[in-house]
């Protein structure tokens, strides 16, 4: 059996949450396979909404395994809060998810470093979540980090303690006030909660799992514009979010790959700095804001908002093999009387398709306008019951993309989702 993929083909929030809980009784495992708590995936079911940021979006199906893997940066004190909030007793969680030996944590000096790299900047940041992903990857990368298997040495809180002196080492660089206690607390009483789940190797676990014939879904954070290789450079998190990333992060032959699921929003909307071609400084994209609730899960800040990107959407098609488009957030864009797609760029004055290598270009993007629709779509279950010039706005997105959306979100909720 194969391993199918999900992820987002934008710059995340493309709604990766919902749909992957909307799938999951599908499968029989659902993994995580990299990222951090700097994302958040928002679902919605019972008129409760939920975010979860390192739990893999299976969770709440009670027969799923649900995997973190190794190539994801875990957050103790994130995920002791994270657990707690979920509802079910720990014991009955620790029978549906398990934590990969190889997954590096996040420690308290790599909070506290993100927060003094950033403030640093100045005009250059980034829009760090100050999650302390990218110190975590850094150390990982320099063979300097902890792992989850390491909570069970003898020597831990030594070895704990050899990291802390080498991040404050660091920080004798910057001029950063910081509480060490605020972050300490919280992370080892994570450090105990952890110690109650089942950490395993699990690349044997999902090899053995893929060869006993069971499904398993492969769930990406952020999304493809964000990847570290890929993405808007230097504008990106700090891990690989496309297919590619899941062989990685969480051991398995490119051999075994099935479906490649690409989600988009209707739009486009980006947190944090970098380009973003598309982008509506205007009424429109904060009527798009306002009607889509575009406010970071993670970290409550407002999106940018902007038309969909077909260059963009278009590359990231490429560059992870997507076999099949979800749409999400259709709902959003009824009531505007057109609706506009961006084809190609004008850079620096020349026509192209092409994303720009530097980020700082002047990029101009070239629309092709449709007609809008009016209906309130969240009522909708049927896919032929939808506008006809929604229905027309997918057909012209299939044909540009040559890639079919067979999956068309039309609310927040798990049951206001139209699969063809």
């Amino acid at each position: 059996m194969n391993i199918d993929i999900l992820l987002g083909l934008q710059w995340g929030d493309e709604g990766k949450g919902k749909i992957v809980d909307a799938l999951s009784p599908g499968y029989d495992a659902i993994a995580r396979f990299q990222g951090g708590p700097n994302a958040g995936h928002s679902l919605e079911f019972n008129n409760i909404k939920h975010v979860l940021h390192l739990i893999p979006s299976g969770i709440f199906h009670p027969d799923k395994l649900n995997i973190i893997g190794n190539g994801v940066v875990l957050d103790p004190a994130v995920f002791r809060k994270e657990i707690e909030k979920l509802g079910p007793p720990v014991e009955e969680l620790t029978k549906r998810l398990v934590i990969s030996k190889k997954a590096h944590l996040i420690l308290p000096g790599h909070r506290i470093l993100d927060a003094a790299y950033e403030c640093s900047k100045d005009a250059t940041r980034i829009g760090s979540t100050l999650k302390g992903i990218g110190p975590a990857y850094t150390d990982k990368a320099g063979r300097l980090g902890l792992r989850t298997g390491d909570i069970f040495r003898l020597d831990f809180k030594l070895r704990y303690r050899n990291h802390l002196e080498h991040h404050l080492r660091i920080l004798k660089n910057y001029d950063f006030k910081f509480d060490l206690s605020e972050y300490e607390e919280g992370w080892f009483e994570g450090i105990e909660l952890l110690k109650r789940f089942r950490l395993v190797n699990s690349e044997y676990l999902i090899n053995d799992l893929l060869k006993n014939n069971k499904r398993l879904l492969a769930e990406g954070a952020q999304g493809t514009m964000l990847d570290i290789d890929f993405g808007s450079y230097p504008f990106v998190t700090s891990s690989n979010t496309i297919s590619a990333g899941a062989c990685t992060g969480l051991g398995v032959s490119p051999k075994q790959i099935g479906e490649i699921f690409g989600i988009f929003k209707a739009y486009c909307t980006r947190v944090g700095s970098g380009p973003f071609p598309t982008e509506l400084n205007d009424d429109t994209g904060e009527r798009m804001r306002k009607t889509g609730c575009e406010f970071g899960a993670t970290t409550g800040r407002p999106r940018r908002c902007g038309w969909l990107d077909l260059p963009a959407l278009k590359y990231s098609i490429m560059i992870n093999g997507v076999t099949k488009l979800f749409m999400t957030k259709a709902d959003v864009l009824s009531g505007f009387n057109s609706v506009r797609v961006c084809t190609s760029y004008r850079v620096n004055g020349k026509e192209t398709t092409e994303l720009p290598f530097e980020h700082d270009a002047h990029i101009e993007p070239v629309y092709f306008e449709l007609p809008g629709w009016n209906e309130n779509l969240t009522v909708i279950r049927d896919y032929n019951k939808l506008p006809q010039s929604l229905r027309d706005y997918i057909k012209y997105i299939e044909e540009q993309t040559e890639v079919p959306v067979t999956m068309v979100s039309v609310g927040p909720d798990r049951e206001e989702t139209i699969f063809r």
